[in-house]
């Protein structure tokens, strides 16, 4: 499997070429083309249960697409939902998470399943669950706007809206609060902000989904009797 993204970084797109007998899983809906030496397979990826975690509490489809080379040069071209940028995240046997929206593609060889965050994410706008990706392959993961990445060094602390999280190494520490007290996250705009432990990578996105729609909202036209 070898991913090509093109592009980068407003409207990104991944192209992923496979050997014969290669897979790949996407998000349902994620796939806008593919050469005719590919089989697709849907499935809930793991059974109905884990489906319904991944729908109901991830925030991603409940059906996932499984896409087989049966040729040499095989390719599948995945994009997101939202204008932004695409990277590829390689997994060696280790686990990272996923904010609700971010994930994409994956190698066959990558689990996906859910993760119960407990309650110091209880008040954050991402819910209470967050994607849990782990094994070896290519992680195919996309953002809203451009994709930010930090490295961050054992003890080295990070503040960041929520809105703006999209992934993170399984051994950076996480905790939620509101911005000050109560006036200040209403009045603020910024609500509640993830405060980030090293060691550990993690990326940020530039645009925020739900700033946007907070945004769009009071714009759209309403039905009045």
């Amino acid at each position: 499997m070898r991913t090509e993204i093109q592009y980068s970084p407003s409207f990104a797109m991944a192209l992923v070429h496979m050997d014969q007998g290669e897979q790949i899983t996407a998000e349902a809906g994620a796939m806008m083309a593919m050469s005719p030496n590919v089989d697709i397979a849907t499935s809930t990826e793991g059974g109905i249960t884990r489906g319904l975690k991944r729908a109901v509490l991830g925030g991603e489809s409940f059906f996932m697409n499984t896409f087989t080379a049966n040729g040499p040069d095989a390719q599948v071209a995945v994009a997101p939902a939202l204008p932004g940028d695409v990277i590829t995240w390689q997994l060696t046997g280790n686990t990272v998470f996923l904010q609700s929206g971010s994930y994409l593609a994956s190698s066959g060889t990558i689990d996906i399943d859910t993760k119960w965050g407990g309650s110091k994410t209880f008040f954050s706008k991402e819910g209470l669950f967050m994607l849990k990706c782990a094994g070896h392959g290519e992680l195919v993961v996309s953002s809203y706007g451009a994709i930010h990445s930090i490295d961050l060094q054992p003890g080295q602390q990070y503040t960041v809206d929520t809105g703006h999280m999209v992934g993170w190494d399984e051994s950076v520490t996480y905790e939620v609060h509101k911005v000050g007290n109560w006036k200040s996250s209403v009045l603020s705009g910024e609500g509640f902000v993830v405060k980030l432990t090293g060691p550990g990578r993690i990326y940020l996105q530039t645009r925020s989904p739900e700033s946007f729609i907070s945004w769009l909202a009071p714009k759209l036209p309403s039905n009045r009797s």
